[in-house]
């Protein structure tokens, strides 16, 4: 079942921000959760293949990876050697792929929810935040990936790790049977990778909507709405902690939209 938690004040805020849980075993805190923020409420939790594709993305998926593949090689010449490399790499440049991104931050996820194109926009839409719990996916999984998981005593794979026990999309759909789907880790080849905190879900083609999953397979998942009438506080919190484009994308188009913002000026409502 997922719950809503609606972000009112600055205040409500705290509850995702110190979204912690405590580890007996080795007394520290420690979090089973990852995040994704979206900046309008009215934005689905869909993959960008999903979005590009429409109903024929599971046609259209392999001819994509082939041709970003066959283009890219001259880049990196081992994207051949893995499907799921093809598509963290063309996730990077923003190729439409299967994977959704998550934050293992609520900090970095508040940044991206309350983040937009258009500045002027920020306190006419709400933003949002979604959190899920990486050991209840872990439970859904077959127990074939549960086993190697187990050995790194994680709940997230790398790529090489994946690829170990399934090395093609239609083996991975089978497996999963719109029932479960894996966490998997880039690897720390850029800074905007490092500094994100980032990680994918891999959304196998027969799980059509991801919401409706969550919402009939999972206990901890969480929606938080923040407010837009509190969402340039929200936002005016995370640039004075650093959490702002000038660390999410290290360069000067970063730089930029964060200079944007600190010396934008509201104006009065008419």
């Amino acid at each position: 079942m997922i719950r809503t938690v609606e972000i009112k004040k600055l205040e409500d805020a705290m509850e995702l921000i110190l979204d912690r849980q405590y580890n007996a075993d080795i007394k520290r805190l420690r979090t089973n959760y990852i995040y994704r923020g979206i900046p309008d409420t009215s934005y689905r939790l869909v993959t960008s293949l999903r979005r590009n594709c429409g109903e024929l993305e599971s046609q259209l998926e392999m001819p994509i990876l082939n041709s970003f593949t066959k283009f890219a090689s001259i880049e990196d010449a081992s994207l051949s050697s893995s499907v799921w490399k093809q598509m963290i790499t063309g996730q990077h440049y923003g190729l439409p792929t299967r994977l959704l991104d998550w934050t293992h931050s609520s900090l970095i996820a508040m940044h991206f929810a309350t983040s937009e194109n258009d500045i002027d926009d920020t306190d006419k839409r709400d933003g949002i935040v979604w959190r899920i719990d990486l050991k209840e996916l872990y439970g859904m999984l077959p127990e074939r990936y549960r086993s190697v998981l187990e050995k790194d005593h994680s709940y997230i794979f790398t790529e090489g790790m994946l690829n170990s026990i399934v090395d093609t999309t239609e083996s991975y759909d089978r497996d999963m049977d719109g029932r479960a789907m894996v966490i998997l880790e880039p690897p720390s080849n850029d800074p905007r990778i490092i500094n994100q905190y980032s990680f994918f879900s891999v959304v196998p083609m027969n799980m059509k909507g991801i919401e409706a999953f969550l919402d009939e397979n999972t206990d901890n998942t969480v929606k938080y709405i923040i407010d837009k009438n509190v969402r340039w506080d929200v936002r005016d919190l995370l640039d004075q902690h650093n959490i702002s484009e000038r660390v999410m994308y290290p360069g000067l188009d970063g730089l930029s939209k964060w200079i944007a913002r600190h010396y934008y000026v509201i104006r009065d409502k008419k």
